[in-house]
């Protein structure tokens, strides 16, 4: 991890609208044989060189799913952080993560739903300045009342 702002929770009843978390990340190979390994994935344009060299994206990329990850580590571990439920998540792949680049991810509270504790965040990963991932997750935030 690059860089990456406190862990924690931060609770319902204290998120705001245009609240923003982010982290940064360098996606190693090491990161993507292990993500192939936990998802089963072995998509060879993930893993060999020669078979990646001769697709359109000529060379070996990360799994989508991995970088898409990374906006789950901000959600999990920042916005709202601990003890924030998924509840659902879009995604748009723009372009490929290629293993060296450095991936920030980023999410941005643009609805509360206090009743309901309900969160909308937009969504984005991007390697340097160009956004690769795009999407919208809404989530169930962690409250005060019921720690």
């Amino acid at each position: 991890m690059l860089d990456n702002l406190p862990r924690g929770t931060i609770c319902i009843e204290d998120i705001e609208m245009g609240m923003t978390r982010h982290l940064r990340k360098q996606v190693t190979d090491r990161d993507i044989e292990m993500f192939a390994e936990v998802s089963t994935d072995r998509n060879p344009v993930h893993l060999d060189d020669a078979y990646a060299h001769d697709t359109i994206f000529e060379g070996r990329i990360a799994h989508g799913m991995l970088t898409a990850g990374l906006i789950s580590a901000v959600i999990g571990e920042q916005l709202p952080g601990h003890g924030t439920i998924y509840l659902g998540q879009t995604l748009k792949f723009l372009g490929p993560v290629r293993p060296g680049d450095v991936v920030h991810a980023e999410v941005t509270v643009v609805d509360i739903d206090h009743a309901k504790r309900r969160v909308t965040l937009d969504c984005h990963c991007s390697v340097d300045g160009k956004k690769v991932v795009i999407g919208e997750a809404k989530v169930l935030a962690p409250s005060r009342k019921f720690d």
